[in-house]
């Protein structure tokens, strides 16, 4: 073992050339250069290096992370842009979504070369490119989300005159872009903050460990504002939804007892609310994806600034960015799977999906059309 130290002090306290290399080569960040070794934080330095099998195995995670992110998020992208019955300015959020998420697929290739090296490649600047794609795609999708439950309760509460124009539905996906980038750009101009690397010292995120004020009051304002005022804001339209929809419900009831039959919901306004209302679930299951993205990193965050480090070991902070990663992936299949429009397209595109929906405006007009004919008496 190393000589040139005693024994209740670890190789973090001295210079790397200090070090036996006995000792480094056991510890994260041996395989840094010395002109380097100012990206490793001391916190990983009291870990063991990691095994070359996990890079490999998160390589693996991320490559297939990659392709699912490229196919969901490109067809996403492809058929609402593209579809005539999609283009609606509710449905320009989604692309946006797509978008953000879409984005974040690019550091996924960065990751896969870092693993198979074993450490961050560009040094500073590779760790900047990859925390900024990573900011810009997280804290814009949150930001969206919340715009995208604005938009759902606008649209149910107030179906007449509550929707969003074109023009409105553009200056709020400006206003998502123009949200994401303070933060997104500050650490890597060294304006406020820094990026570094983080878990295996192969991916990297904005310092939440030094132990100065400017450190923590950065990490409480990122916190606030990438993940605080969205979930909040989320929180918020989807409760007014709610409220909306089961006033809606309790208005219907009490109508169809006035009129004697059991209920109003074939006619064609209320096809095309259910419809909404599908929509609205899944924006609802984008937001529950959303909270188990990002929740583990902020808690990662918040501890790493204010809290107990000793259980931030490197396969823990790894956890939440697999997380992120998995859920910009999943958000265009949950589209897939549940919105009607776009389903009714992926039947038409690509048929061999296997996806099965009935156009929802024939079926709107079906609906009506037996609404029209049938007796109340024998509803």
């Amino acid at each position: 073992m190393a000589t040139n130290f005693t024994e209740d002090i670890g190789p973090m306290a001295y210079p790397l050339k200090m070090v036996s290399q006995e000792v480094v080569e056991h510890m994260l960040g041996w395989n840094i250069p010395e002109e380097h070794q100012d990206l490793v934080h001391e916190h990983w330095r009291n870990f063991p290096a990691v095994s070359k099998y996990w890079h490999y195995g998160l390589a693996f995670i991320y490559t297939l992370l990659m392709l699912a992110s490229m196919t969901g998020n490109g067809i996403v992208i492809w058929i609402f842009s593209t579809s005539k019955s999609l283009r609606s300015p509710s449905n320009m959020f989604v692309i946006n979504l797509a978008i953000f998420d879409f984005m974040m697929m690019f550091e996924m290739p960065l990751l896969v070369l870092n693993s198979f090296h074993q450490r961050l490649l560009g040094y500073q600047l590779g760790c900047d490119i990859y925390a900024v794609l990573g900011s810009l795609s997280g804290i814009g999708g949150a930001i969206t989300n919340a715009v995208i439950a604005f938009d759902r309760y606008k649209t149910i509460s107030s179906p007449l005159d509550g929707r969003l124009n074109r023009t409105q539905a553009a200056l709020l996906i400006l206003f998502t872009w123009v949200w994401a980038t303070p933060f997104s750009f500050l650490p890597a101009f060294r304006v406020w903050g820094k990026y570094v690397p983080e878990g295996f010292l192969t991916t990297c995120s904005f310092d939440f460990l030094t132990e100065d004020e400017d450190t923590r009051v950065f990490v409480m304002c990122i916190f606030v504002w990438s993940y605080v005022i969205p979930m909040c804001c989320i929180c918020y339209f989807y409760s007014k939804l709610f409220s909306a929809v089961r006033l809606h419900e309790r208005m219907l009831k009490e109508q169809a007892k006035k009129m004697n039959v059991k209920s109003l919901a074939a006619n064609k306004d209320d096809a095309g609310k259910s419809v909404e209302i599908r929509i609205a679930k899944v924006a609802f299951t984008i937001f529950f994806l959303f909270i188990c993205a990002w929740t583990p990193y902020a808690f990662v965050a918040m501890t790493g600034a204010f809290g107990d480090r000793s259980i931030l070991t490197p396969v823990a902070t790894m956890i939440p960015a697999v997380c992120a990663k998995v859920v910009s992936c999943l958000d265009p299949w949950v589209y897939a799977i549940n919105h009607p429009r776009y389903r009714a397209e992926l039947q038409k595109r690509v048929p061999w999906m296997g996806v099965r929906e009935a156009d929802p405006d024939n079926t709107s007009n079906v609906s009506g059309a037996t609404a029209q004919t049938q007796n109340p008496a024998e509803a």
